[in-house]
């Protein structure tokens, strides 16, 4: 049962979506886990009477608060702009299946089969034509060796297209518009244990990003991190339309939070600020192209909306999370495709929940 926690000054309404003592998450706020219609969202809720599928997927809808379980399987799950929703079950001893669901209609299909132990690294991510997934996997700790593998799910072919010996945490992201490229996260510098063991996940050369065009694999090097800009925080998002990603950056010196931490960048050219005014952390942005939406890491984590052309940007309200070392104390905002909601984690009551903010189309409308 939702509870309904307060009415801000601003006209935003703030809504607890659920209430049971489930561990839960809303994923992750790079674009919204919404049906393509923004009629109902997902969020992931941990069972462990469920093993060996021990998260359950489950929608809410909008406004009514309504929920269902639609699925159950691994963490790890992804999500395009159309609405379709991807996750891994295990079908114990035969196989894992990747499947594929459709929010707004409802429709599930079996896409690929990996073996039972399969053990990709990080989030997966698929193509907007919902042909090709990429992932991260683990070639070899000693020698120190990690690949970018690709399923042609037309061809059901797996290849690795490349390898690199610091693109541990990959974070692939498709490019969600013509699905040319995959960005791949690339802690230069990580260190590990021959027996896997992390020693450290970035080196002093910080972190940065390059492109892997699909499917052949080839490289284009981006202008983040040292000597570009001060280290990329790893919390990136594509902007739709454009060929540019949208990161955020340690706040110092010329990116400090008064002057912007929140950048934009493609491959192409040098980094341009996009806003400023906040420690800019986890960001996001709409399947439109024009919006952000980002925590504040600091204080009471504000929720920040913005545009990524003029740069205006307003705060929405306030998460009241613990920011600990569980994802599900950070906020992780994300608007839905159209603009009406705001899904947030907040752990305000004691335990992790899911918060839906409703956004007054003049907060949308001051931005422009």
């Amino acid at each position: 049962m939702a509870i309904k926690l307060a009415e801000l000054p601003n006209g935003v309404e703030l809504t607890q979506a659920t209430e049971d003592t489930a561990e839960k998450s809303n994923i992750y706020c790079e674009l919204p886990y919404c049906s393509a219609d923004s009629k109902r969202f997902v969020f992931q809720q941990q069972n462990p009477d469920g093993a060996p599928n021990t998260t359950e997927y489950v929608t809410c809808e909008f406004g009514t608060w309504e929920t269902e379980i639609v699925g159950r399987g691994l963490s790890g799950p992804g999500m395009t702009h159309n609405g379709i929703f991807f996750y891994r079950r295990i079908v114990e001893g035969k196989c894992q299946e990747l499947v594929r669901l459709n929010l707004g209609t409802g429709e599930s299909k079996v896409i690929f089969e990996f073996p039972e132990d399969f053990q990709p690294k990080g989030l997966g991510t698929m193509s907007p034509d919902s042909r090709y997934y990429a992932y991260g996997i683990t070639i070899s700790y000693e020698p120190k060796m990690f690949g970018i593998e690709l399923v042609d799910l037309e061809q059901s072919t797996r290849e690795v297209i490349h390898t690199d010996p610091d693109i541990c945490n990959p974070h692939t992201q498709f490019e969600p518009t013509e699905g040319k490229y995959v960005m791949v996260q690339h802690n230069r510098g990580c260190e590990f244990l021959p027996d896997g063991t992390q020693v450290k996940l970035v080196g002093e050369e910080g972190a940065t990003e390059f492109l892997l065009s699909i499917p052949d694999g080839k490289v284009t090097r981006l202008q983040v991190g040292p000597p570009h800009t001060p280290g990329i925080t790893g919390h990136e998002a594509w902007i739709a339309g454009k060929n540019e990603i949208l990161m955020s950056v340690r706040a110092e010196g010329d990116f400090a939070p008064e002057k912007g931490n929140l950048i934009k960048v493609g491959a192409d050219g040098a980094p341009q600020i996009v806003s400023g005014g906040y420690r800019f952390n986890h960001v996001g942005t709409s399947p439109c192209g024009q919006y952000f939406f980002c925590d504040d890491w600091q204080g009471a984590s504000k929720l920040v909306i913005g545009s990524i052309e003029t740069g205006k940007n307003t705060v929405v309200c306030e998460a009241h999370t613990s920011m600990g070392k569980s994802q599900n104390t950070h906020g992780h905002p994300y608007l839905s495709p159209d603009l009406k909601w705001l899904v947030f984690n907040s752990d305000r009551s004691g335990l992790p929940q899911i918060h839906v903010a409703s956004v007054p189309p003049e907060l949308i409308e001051s931005l422009n």
